[in-house]
């Protein structure tokens, strides 16, 4: 199978398979007699599996990793475990961080909301973004400043 059967079975462009042998996480193929890449059945599957596996948050070098365990003869199962797991805990965080970023600009558009634009004269920064600008905001006090403390000023 020529490059550009592989490329089309699996939707991998040729540049990226070739850049897959390049690093390693594909074997590079045998050679037909014109030079051209020769590849083996058992490519397209493997081209899939780095896919799924990079749709979970697998990077190349993990894959590689799951690739060069089963060339030694090894069950991989645990070791993918663990790196989903890994994976699982990391998204789990960012979504976290996510989350209080996501209050922190509800806050802040709430705060926004009570500005007066004519008080914004700092011709290199923007009073609602401003850090002094939750201190300006106080003197006009509104109810969704009395819920939602500005931002400087939050503590979770």
């Amino acid at each position: 199978m020529q490059i550009g059967q592989v490329a089309a079975a699996t939707g991998v462009p040729t540049k990226t398979i070739r850049y897959y042998e390049d690093i390693g996480v594909l074997p590079p193929p045998e050679r037909a007699a014109n030079g051209y890449r020769a590849y083996g059945p058992g490519t397209v599957d493997r081209l899939r599996f780095i896919r799924d596996a990079q749709a979970t948050g697998l990077t190349l070098e993990e894959i590689t990793t799951v690739f060069e365990l089963r060339r030694q003869g090894e069950p991989t199962c645990h070791h993918v475990r663990g790196l989903l797991e890994d994976h699982l805990a990391g998204l789990d965080a960012r979504i976290a961080a996510l989350r209080k970023v996501r209050r922190e600009l509800a806050v802040m558009i709430d705060r926004i909301r009570v500005l007066d634009p004519s008080e914004c004269t700092d011709p290199n920064r923007c009073q609602s973004i401003a850090a002094g600008s939750s201190q300006r905001t106080k003197r006009r006090s509104g109810p969704s400043e009395l819920h939602n403390p500005p931002i400087a000023h939050r503590h979770e």
